[in-house]
C-alpha cells in the first residue's frame, strides 16, 4: 500500500489570488512560477477561457517543507464556521507572558494585512494562549 507524503490544503474563495497573496505574506510562501511558455501568471491566465480566468491560484513554501496552498473561485460565499482550519505556529517553545505577547504581536502584524481577530484565549493551566483569527475572506485560523 502506498504512503502520501505530500498533500496541499485547497481554500474555496471569491478572489484566489487575493486570498493567496495574503497567505504569502502571513507564511512567508512565495508564487511559483508560470507554466512553461509564460513569462507571467498573467500571460497565462490571459490565455484561458474567460469563465477560467481568475479562477485559481496557488502558493508555496520555498524551502518545499510546507504543504502547497491552493485557492479555488466559488460561486458561494462563506455562511458557516470552516471544518478545517490551519494553525499557524507563531508562539512554538514559549509559554505564558512570553508567549501571548509574541502571538499578539504576530496577531497585530496580520490585522495590518487585512486579518480579522476573533477571539484571544488565554492561559488557563492546561491550555496555553492562542489567538483566533480569519483572513480576509473569513477563513478562520488559529495563532499558536
Amino acid at each position: 500500500m502506498a504512503s502520501v507524503k505530500q498533500f496541499q490544503v485547497t481554500f474555496d474563495c471569491a478572489d484566489p489570488e487575493r486570498v493567496a497573496r495574503f497567505w504569502c505574506e502571513v507564511l512567508g510562501y512565495v508564487v511559483p512560477p508560470p507554466p512553461e511558455g509564460f513569462a507571467t501568471w498573467d500571460d497565462f491566465d490571459s490565455s484561458l477561457p474567460p469563465e477560467h480566468q481568475g479562477s485559481a491560484f496557488a502558493c508555496v513554501d520555498p524551502s518545499g517543507v510546507g504543504p502547497r496552498l491552493f485557492f479555488q473561485r466559488v460561486p458561494e460565499g462563506k455562511v458557516v464556521k470552516n471544518r478545517v482550519h490551519l494553525d499557524v505556529r507563531a508562539g512554538i517553545g514559549l509559554v505564558g507572558d512570553e508567549r501571548l505577547a509574541t502571538l499578539e504581536a504576530e496577531c497585530t502584524r496580520l490585522l495590518a494585512l487585512g486579518a480579522t481577530l476573533v477571539l484571544v484565549q488565554r492561559a488557563d493551566g492546561i491550555n496555553e494562549s492562542c489567538i483566533t483569527m480569519q483572513d480576509i475572506e473569513g477563513h478562520e485560523f488559529c495563532l499558536d
